[in-house]
């Protein structure tokens, strides 16, 4: 079967590791990897808050691809290129829905309006929309009045670990996520004051993407004492994600809404104990018997869910053995990338 050339655009830079990106990026190199002709079209980084000189490049980059080129076309972008615009692209368009864009956290509500409003409208103009998760479909046919059988659930593969976890003394308590409100680490910061008759020490592991927030986290960090227990990396390589991977306890983050959520899919795959919020589509992704869920912007409850994995070894081996189970069961990236690739193939052009 002669595979589908197509193309991929992208706001900003592909290595940023963010949820979205990794899964953006991998999907695209898979893609080529199954036979798959993929131009990737890098837009501005400005996006879903667009200048105007991004937002007149991503028009006239996306209205010169040819009708038997398919786009696949990135959230950020999807949600908040002006309607007009994306009309007038003649390509076939397949729109990539992580979460709709008015869900993000810390909107105001004219803003949460204006990308409601443009992105059901964008959607309008889809030939088909690809999502991770279940949570994610069900929200653009409840709400976005996206049709269900344009709707098509590509759930993030998971890169399986080549070696074993070998836990560190005193505990570990690993997160990982970008430095921003949706993601909750302020919340945890709350909840690990209230472990100061534990032991264990927290990694947080993600870029400073909001600084204003970065800022705060700090601030939270020195007020409640907890400097000498915590320790925020920023972005770090690969490999030393692993070995943080390797030596934790318990993978924790009090995420405030999830469109899925890859790093659990790492934390199930590294057989780690997950304590999260029930939020998003978290409840779908984590297995009940892995992880403990509790009510997002909850530092109490969130401290007795982690007192719990901590202090109950029962408990603590039976969650380990259960996302040992359930990380090798989850898709590979050949698997999403052949899911997309069935779209592609079905696309009338």
């Amino acid at each position: 079967m002669t595979l589908r050339r197509t193309a991929f655009a992208i706001p900003g830079d592909l290595n940023t590791v963010t949820g979205g990106y990794i899964y953006e990026r991998l999907l695209l190199e898979t893609l080529r990897t199954l036979g798959h002709d993929v131009q990737h079209i890098q837009l501005g980084a400005s996006f879903p808050n667009p200048s105007q000189a991004d937002m007149d490049h991503a028009v006239r980059a996306l209205t010169d691809l040819t009708p038997d080129r398919p786009l696949i076309l990135d959230g950020l972008v999807y949600g908040s290129i002006a309607t007009h615009g994306l009309a007038q692209v003649r390509a076939p368009i397949v729109a990539m829905i992580h979460h709709p864009l008015a869900l993000e956290t810390g909107l105001d509500q004219m803003q949460r309006d204006h990308l409601f409003r443009t992105e059901r409208d964008n959607l309008g103009l889809a030939q088909h929309v690809l999502v991770p998760s279940p949570h994610t479909a069900d929200i653009l046919a409840s709400e976005y009045d996206v049709p269900r059988n344009r709707i098509t659930i590509a759930p993030p593969g998971t890169v399986r670990p080549d070696a074993t976890r070998q836990p560190i003394d005193p505990p570990m308590i690993l997160s990982v996520g970008i430095q921003h409100a949706r993601k909750g680490h302020d919340v945890l910061l709350r909840a690990l004051a209230e472990l100061d008759h534990l032991r264990w020490t927290a990694t947080v592991v993600g870029s400073a993407y909001d600084p204003d927030h970065s800022t705060h986290l700090k601030t939270l960090v020195r007020h409640l004492g907890l400097t000498d227990h915590v320790t925020f990396t920023g972005q770090i390589p690969q490999n030393t994600l692993d070995q943080l991977y390797r030596q934790a306890t318990v993978f924790a983050l009090a995420t405030r809404y999830e469109g899925y959520g890859i790093v659990f899919n790492d934390a199930l795959a590294w057989g780690l104990p997950i304590v999260s919020c029930r939020t998003g589509a978290v409840g779908q992704t984590v297995p009940d018997d892995a992880g403990i869920l509790v009510p997002p912007d909850d530092p109490a409850r969130f401290a007795t869910a982690l007192e719990t994995v901590l202090s109950d070894t029962v408990r603590r081996t039976s969650m380990t053995n259960a996302a040992l189970r359930h990380g090798q069961d989850l898709p590979s990236w050949t698997d999403t990338a052949r899911i997309a690739s069935g779209v592609l193939n079905t696309l009338h052009v």
